[in-house]
């Protein structure tokens, strides 16, 4: 049996091909599409997950669907030892929109992708929050127990990064803003193609 390289063992004319080759799907996918609902859809949701960005205290349906798959991510982490118990809720909450926009990627739903990095730039987002918040612990706790555990608290200080949980969540946010801007570049390029694209006798959904 054989298996590919990972990407960054590849040529770079390979992965010039590569992303060719997922380009060129995704214009064929766009044909036909209607772009007309998708394009304010992709800009509201942008803007909500911006929101996580700039008032990390707002509430929206990015956060309650992050917080519940958080919590699981305790769950099902639990069994694996009282490290990965803590840090399961925030390696969930990044996988969960990572394992969606794959999903959707294989079955050939490029604006899901689309889509997904926007929850995943969310996901940075509000990580960052709970990072920058490690010393202070400031924010309002939502857990299983009347007394929840500041899970960065708990996984810096048990490493010796407790000073750096700032540096931590510039570095979080920096990343959740630039996987936002590529999400929504991406979206918005797709639009454009479906708006050029001729529609075939039978307009795909």
């Amino acid at each position: 049996m054989q298996f590919k390289d990972p990407p960054w063992r590849t040529a770079p004319a390979e992965r010039l091909e590569g992303m060719n080759s997922w380009i060129s799907q995704a214009r064929a996918w766009c044909a036909g599409r209607n772009w007309q609902w998708r394009l304010p859809l992709i800009l509201l949701l942008g803007y909500t997950a911006l929101r996580g960005l700039t008032h990390p205290m707002a509430w929206n349906w990015w956060a309650g669907i992050t917080l519940a798959v958080h919590e699981l991510g305790h769950v099902i982490f639990g069994p694996f030892g009282e490290v990965l118990a803590v840090a399961g809720g925030s390696i969930t909450q990044l996988a969960a929109p990572i394992a969606a926009a794959w999903v959707l990627r294989r079955q050939g739903d490029w604006y899901g992708v689309a889509v997904g990095g926007i929850w995943l730039a969310y996901s940075l987002a509000n990580l960052a929050t709970y990072i920058g918040d490690a010393r202070a612990q400031l924010l309002p706790l939502v857990g299983m127990t009347d007394n929840p555990e500041h899970d960065w608290h708990f996984l810096l200080a048990r490493f010796g990064w407790l000073g750096y949980d700032a540096a931590l969540a510039r570095l979080t946010q920096f990343a959740a803003a630039v996987v936002l801007a590529l999400s929504v570049g991406f979206a918005l390029w797709l639009c454009d193609v479906m708006r050029r694209s001729p529609a075939p006798a039978a307009e795909g959904a």
